[in-house]
């Protein structure tokens, strides 16, 4: 049994497959501790220690000059001025000019920070380069109130008015200290140092923890400091992080599964002089970058496996897989009716060795023959189709023609010479119509013409008892339709109402809406019984065509027009018929709008 090609083919893949996929979960096992180790704990950690060094470096330089400012005999004797209701204005601004003074030369000592704004509870504020102003919107503020309190000495990344007053628009973070006192909610007066974020963050985006990764600078809220987007949004982190921050560990990583299922990699320091932290995080797959690239090399490895593997089970296989192959494409066009197609499928014609080659021979005798007798059909099925239209189409002119001659001799009998003249012209003008019968489809134009003619035959003869009211709607210039479909519908209608009414009334109208011609003819006739309804529905599905050319006069007109209809359109055809007795029928035919040429033909000529 091994001998067979079936079992050479599966042992043969089953090796290679073996020893590719074997051999990838190695590589990646050993490559991927290595990378994974020297990349969190080597490189992220050691960027953290640098950038908390420097971090400490720039609050330290807050401190001191928060220092410096509190413990100024400058500042304390603006606040004895300020302090002092009895100190004229004038002096009062004297001595917000000396603060601002001192407050400039003090900042110049120190490049790292961007500016020192000392606020009055009275909406006073002073800053640099003799900035004096009273404008208590401040007090108004996120920070302010915060700062009088909670107790917030830290302010994150925002918009500083007092440093946009001075053309300048970045944001900034601030350190807020109490001037005179230690306690926030008994101060009077505070001082604002800020430093532009701008300075805190560029030393912390040249950090990298893979392509996308992100490390965040959080203040003691676990809030980001430096206006960094992305954190927050996802609730599993900002949990797991409120953790390591009450837990005793000063850093490390750790593995954090997102709501969304994403796997992130959170890498964590402490700061040491501040209840401050830094967060890095970046998903597996972007700190996995070289443990990607190596197995996407290992996939390219197996790929190249594979390829030798589908060489040789081709190589075993090509005298049988490839003539099947190709005989079932071939098979499937055959099912689909292209047989031109499925003659090109089929393998080359070669004499017979095996059993392969009697099949495809076989098959190709068999489509040969079937696309012959398929194509002899058709054409059979289409000449009796036409046959039937004809058939169907001739029956209507006797029909009318016989009618119309009755009523001219009744009009020669009665001696009524105009009527007669107009009768016998718009009979002419009918037949002209009638006899070009080498057209099946004509123009809506013309069936209407033809239509109108033959109305004004009937009010000759009925006079003032029949009122035909034919509207059109919308644009129906282009449309054409099938030869002879209203004109049958209207002498039905006719005939039936003046059965039970003395005067008749028929409807037509012609709509073009969605697509779709719709021809529409009411009367007020006695109706029609639902089960004739049903017998017009099911002998115009069925097609039964020698049930209506040998049938008597009775409903010939209808039954043609919808049998005709479907012959010609077939499913694109339908129709509908409303009736109830003794208060007339509406009959409604659904065609395809078809348009035909621009130029095309009139009846009258004139």
């Amino acid at each position: 049994m091994f001998y067979s090609l079936k079992s050479r083919l599966i042992a043969i893949f089953a090796v290679l497959l073996v020893f590719s996929f074997a051999s990838m979960s190695l590589l990646l096992f050993r490559e991927s501790r290595s990378i994974i180790r020297s990349y969190i704990e080597s490189s992220a950690l050691e960027k953290m220690d640098e950038y908390g060094s420097f971090i400490s470096m720039a609050t330290m330089q807050l401190y001191d000059l928060s220092s410096i400012v509190f413990n100024s005999d400058m500042t304390k004797r603006w606040d004895a001025a300020m302090s002092n209701p009895a100190l004229p204005e004038g002096e009062k601004m004297l001595a917000d000019i000396a603060l601002s003074q001192f407050l400039t030369r003090t900042t110049n000592s120190y490049s790292s920070i961007s500016s020192v704004t000392v606020y009055r509870e009275d909406g006073r504020w002073i800053g640099l380069d003799n900035q004096v102003v009273r404008d208590p919107s401040f007090l108004e503020t996120n920070w302010y109130s915060n700062f009088k309190t909670a107790g917030a000495h830290w302010v994150s990344a925002h918009d500083d008015p007092v440093e946009t007053g001075r053309d300048k628009h970045y944001e900034v973070v601030s350190l807020l200290l109490p001037i005179g006192t230690f306690d926030p909610s008994s101060a009077r007066s505070l001082m604002k140092v800020n430093v532009r974020a701008d300075f805190l963050l560029e030393p912390l985006d040249r950090i990298h923890l893979g392509g996308d990764g992100t490390i965040y600078l959080l203040d003691e809220q676990g809030r980001p400091m430096l206006g960094q987007p992305g954190y927050g949004g996802d609730e599993q982190t900002v949990r797991q992080v409120e953790a390591i921050r009450s837990g005793p560990q000063k850093q490390g990583v750790v593995y954090v599964t997102g709501e969304k299922g994403r796997k992130d990699i959170l890498v964590y320091k402490k700061l040491d002089r501040s209840d401050w932290m830094l967060v890095g995080l970046v998903s597996e797959n972007d700190l996995f970058a070289k443990l990607n690239a190596l197995r996407t090399s290992v996939i390219v490895f197996t790929t190249l496996l594979l390829v030798v593997a589908i060489v040789l089970a081709t190589w075993l296989s090509y005298g049988i897989t490839k003539p099947l192959s190709r005989l079932v494409f071939a098979m499937r066009y055959v099912q689909q009716g292209d047989f031109d197609v499925a003659e090109s499928r089929i393998p080359p014609k070669r004499s017979v060795r095996n059993e392969v080659g009697f099949v495809t021979e076989t098959f190709r005798t068999m489509v040969v023959q079937l696309r012959q007798n398929i194509r002899t059909e058709f054409e059979l099925k289409l000449l009796r189709q036409q046959a039937e239209y004809r058939a169907l189409l001739m029956q209507i002119n006797p029909h009318f023609l016989f009618n119309t001659l009755e009523l001219m001799s009744s009009l020669a009998i009665q001696r009524r010479i105009g009527d007669t003249v107009d009768v016998i012209e718009s009979l002419g003008k009918m037949l002209r119509f009638s006899l070009k019968g080498n057209e099946d489809v004509v123009a809506l134009e013309e069936e209407l013409t033809y239509l109108r003619h033959y109305v004004s035959i009937l009010r000759i003869r009925f006079g003032e008892r029949l009122n035909v009211d034919i509207v059109e709607d919308g644009d129906t210039a282009r449309l054409t339709v099938v030869k002879f479909i209203l004109q049958p519908l209207v002498e039905n209608a006719v005939k039936h109402g003046f059965r039970q009414e003395s005067d008749v009334r028929v409807d037509i109208r012609v709509r073009r809406m969605d697509g779709k011609l719709r021809l529409s003819v009411a009367d007020n006739g006695p109706g029609m019984p639902p089960e004739l309804i049903e017998r017009l529905r099911t002998e115009s599905e069925a097609r039964q065509l020698d049930e209506v050319l040998s049938s008597a006069s009775r409903q010939i007109g209808l039954r043609n027009v919808l049998i005709r209809c479907k012959l010609y359109y077939g499913p694109l055809f339908s129709f509908a018929i409303e009736s109830e007795a003794g208060r007339g029928t509406r009959i409604d035919l659904m065609l395809p709008a078809g348009e035909g040429n621009a130029d095309v033909p009139r009846l009258d000529r004139g």
